[in-house]
């Protein structure tokens, strides 16, 4: 288990990131390469335990896949259709592989996917379309899901109720290699959806219409491996740009479009922040006091992503003015507003609304991580309380974050990772490059 961490606020940040692969793309990249009969590679993929996971679920059902530096490679055929069960219960993204698996063997089992608990998430939107291609859920156990299309799978048209990321990824996925042609309404527009029409393209596949509401897709009987560059993960620089708007400074975020995550960006501007923009680059700068966001919602892509409502409303601690933020996602997005008490934040979450008032001074305080998003925020907050801030849970952060604390050192912060050592003394260990340069190791 990881160690917690220990964090002193007050130091500003300063340097440039390049900002990796988005672990929302690279998830169901993972799942796509079962449909390929060639070797699939992906380039600058980060080390996170969800992407660990989906390794494991692809070992387990027979294919090779490990790390070759910053690569991912996955190669040969599935051989077994059921999912390994701890991967599986512990990130919301094994739902992905179900689908290829039903187009390469016609059949699936699983234990229900997990996830963090930021609300409900159900999987009926995947189950429905699924149906409308042929495909049968089959009696099981509780917690358990298994699938069977006995016929294979066939085109459809299908209209989803609601523009959910994780049933359009799914319906894309079965269509790639089904019998005809697929047409999917009300789908997601998020850059990941495209960013797999864009790799199931370059596999051989024919998807048309991705980053709109309307995909077409006309199936194939089978698909080649690619290497490919998956798009930048638009949260983790919403991240870090939070975190100069928390802390103040200057953070450079190179490799990503600022387009992917404007309205992030455009809140920030009207809090107070300068925000300089290139083509697939934005630099953060936060010297003087915030404003208050006022109202603030997050809606599907192109609007403000729930994933960084937690983020911003970090940065809204730090303002002199009144901010709500509503997301109208998932219900229980703001765990974290208990973290934020803690510090000495004025908060309140009623129903889906974080409100957030001025005049709470943030000092530190004993923190725990209670989701992904969630733990990140707590971090960035402790960035701006006055003293140190232990974190407890970042096992969830590592989920979607390689190494935030090392990251955030780079930066300027001063972060530490306790690491429990076998004699049961705990070990402080100090993650500031500076530390790093003083005991003579490479930069």
């Amino acid at each position: 288990m990881a160690g917690d961490w220990i964090i002193t606020g007050g130091r500003p940040l300063q340097g440039r990131v390049e900002v990796p692969a988005a672990k929302n793309s690279v998830l169901p990249l993972l799942a796509a390469s079962l449909l390929c009969s060639g070797p699939v590679r992906l380039q600058n993929v980060p080390r996170l335990t969800d992407v660990e996971d989906c390794l494991a679920l692809l070992r387990g059902v027979g294919c090779t896949a490990g790390w070759q530096g910053t690569e991912l490679v996955v190669q040969g055929q599935p051989m077994r259709t059921d999912l390994a069960p701890e991967a599986a219960g512990r990130m919301r993204a094994s739902i992905l592989f179900c689908a290829p698996l039903l187009a390469r063997l016609g059949r699936v089992s699983t234990v229900l996917p997990g996830g963090c608990r930021i609300g409900a998430r159900p999987i009926d939107l995947h189950l429905q379309g699924l149906a409308q291609m042929s495909v049968r859920q089959l009696p099981a156990a509780p917690g358990q899901l298994t699938l069977y299309a006995p016929a294979g799978l066939r085109g459809a048209e299908i209209c989803l109720a609601f523009p959910s990321v994780g049933a359009t990824e799914t319906l894309l996925l079965a269509a790639a290699t089904a019998q005809g042609q697929t047409v999917l309404h009300g789908a997601a527009k998020e850059p990941e959806i495209a960013d797999l029409a864009a790799f199931l393209n370059a596999c051989g596949g024919c998807v048309e219409g991705a980053g709109t509401d309307t995909i077409r897709v006309q199936g194939r009987r089978c698909l080649a491996g690619c290497t490919f560059m998956p798009v930048a993960d638009r949260i983790i620089a919403s991240t870090l740009a939070c975190a100069a708007a928390t802390a103040g400074g200057r953070v450079e975020l190179a490799g990503c479009a600022p387009g992917l995550y404007a309205p992030l960006l455009e809140i920030l501007e009207q809090m107070g922040c300068t925000v300089e923009r290139a083509r697939d680059a934005a630099a953060i700068s936060r010297f003087g006091a915030l404003r208050g966001a006022g109202n603030v919602h997050t809606a599907p892509y192109p609007g403000l992503a729930t994933d960084a409502a937690p983020l911003l409303a970090a940065v809204m601690l730090c303002a002199q003015g009144e901010s709500r933020l509503q997301d109208r996602v998932f219900e229980n997005r703001f765990a974290c507003a208990e973290g934020f008490a803690a510090l000495g934040a004025n908060v309140r979450v009623a129903e889906r609304t974080l409100y957030v008032q001025p005049g709470g001074t943030l000092r530190g305080a004993k923190l725990t991580a209670p989701d992904l998003r969630g733990g990140a925020a707590l971090a960035l907050a402790a960035l701006a309380a006055r003293g140190s801030s232990r974190l407890g849970g970042v096992e969830f952060v590592r989920r979607g974050y390689a190494d935030l604390d090392r990251l955030l050192a780079r930066l300027g912060a001063q972060i530490w990772q306790e690491i429990p050592a076998r004699s049961g003394v705990v070990k402080k260990t100090p993650t500031k490059k500076q530390f790093c340069l003083a005991i003579g190791a490479k930069k």
